[in-house]
């Protein structure tokens, strides 16, 4: 499929055409991008989604924060479950309708029953994990530790937040994104979803120690500066319900 094709990144969030599933607000997120080429990673999309690209690259995407408030539908956040710690690793992914999306490798978090809900009710690779979140001034502390069975993988990452950017191209590739895209009971899924254009701020990288890309399948990113650094105080979002990832979505 040409580029032609593939919807435009745009910063204004299309309407979700059916209910609300569920709603959350993502606050104190940090984006780290490590470029790669899309032939690396595109063994790692689901089926009838291929790897995103700007300028031939594509990126993978270290991102920690703080979940407040989840709740379902338009409702209320759930207490305690509804709030927790999570580090997701990402991939930017298109489908066959021209949708851009998300594909998660890994999203780890703090809450077990929400590890095992997401797991079981989407087929989204959560994992269990002890994790830290601290504030001091505009220095950002992230802290993860997997708890899973089997798996031995800490990240620590520690970040310096500036003031307010005007959006990069880069930044509004990774982060104006109105979907993810993910596998579950035999077919692949849009999950589109809805917030305000993300504030994006300055950020300097002070320390960085992740293992938690290469636990799943990207070894020495780590090893490297990233490409794309970023901070931000956070949106709140809406999730439509899934659709089939090879219908386009209702205007």
């Amino acid at each position: 499929m040409s580029d032609a094709g593939v919807e435009p990144v745009s910063a204004e969030p299309p309407r979700l055409s059916g209910p609300v599933m569920m709603n959350q607000s993502w606050r104190d997120l940090t984006f780290l991008h490590w470029a790669v080429r899309p032939e690396d990673v595109a063994h790692r999309m689901p089926p009838g989604v291929r790897p995103d690209t700007l300028h031939g690259l594509t990126y993978v995407g270290l991102i920690p924060f703080r979940m407040v408030g989840a709740g379902i539908g338009r409702g209320p956040g759930v207490p305690w479950l509804g709030s927790f710690l999570e580090t997701n690793v990402r991939l930017y992914s298109v489908d066959a309708t021209g949708r851009r999306g998300i594909v998660f490798l890994s999203l780890d978090a703090d809450r077990a029953a929400v590890v095992a809900g997401a797991r079981i009710a989407f087929g989204l690779p959560y994992r269990w994990a002890r994790m830290r979140y601290a504030r001091d001034g505009d220095v950002h502390t992230y802290d993860a530790r997997l708890r899973r069975p089997g798996a031995r993988a800490t990240s620590r990452v520690v970040v310096r937040s500036g003031a307010r950017r005007r959006s990069t191209e880069l930044d509004d590739f990774v982060s104006a994104r109105w979907g993810l895209h993910v596998r579950a009971w035999g077919r692949t899924s849009y999950v589109p979803n809805r917030h305000e254009a993300w504030p994006v701020h300055d950020a300097e990288v002070l320390s960085l120690d992740d293992e938690l890309m290469a636990s799943v399948g990207l070894p020495g990113l780590a090893g490297r500066a990233p490409d794309h650094v970023a901070f931000s105080p956070g949106v709140r979002t809406d999730f439509g319900l899934p659709g089939n990832a090879s219908r386009p979505r209702r205007p």
